[in-house]
């Protein structure tokens, strides 16, 4: 059966892998699930990220800090079923600054603060904290 979701669904792999401690979480590699976990890894709340041998699977290195996972929240905000799209002045911070909103534009995938630099609006992917 076809998944319908993957970056869902690698979002909830990151967050059930945190929630018991693991080291890594695996996903389904696509190059967006990538593009995503580029952004996650250049805003310091991933160590890194690695497509398998066969390109099939991304390996996820999870981040801790003091015994404790970086990522307190992990969200999907764009679902297939629902899509949310957003001008520059619409791309609100999350948790007051303290996280980020991870958005696809006609300029790639980023984050919300370099969104609003380049000007530009898009589908809000997910937000993380």
């Amino acid at each position: 059966m076809a998944m319908s979701d993957p970056t869902g669904d690698m979002l909830a792999r990151i967050r059930n892998a945190l929630a018991v401690g693991h080291d890594t979480a695996e996903c389904r590699a696509s190059n967006f699930n990538a593009a995503v976990l580029q952004v996650m890894q250049d805003e310091g709340y991933i160590l890194g990220y690695q497509r398998s041998e066969d390109k099939r699977s991304i390996r996820i290195a999870l981040k801790y800090y003091g015994g404790k996972p970086v990522i307190e929240l992990i969200r999907r905000v764009s679902r297939p079923g629902l899509r949310q799209y957003t001008g520059t002045a619409g791309i609100k911070p999350v948790l007051g600054g303290l996280g980020i909103a991870i958005v696809s534009t006609s300029q790639g995938v980023m984050s919300d603060a370099a969104a609003r630099r380049a000007k530009v609006g898009g589908e809000v992917i997910c937000h993380v904290a």
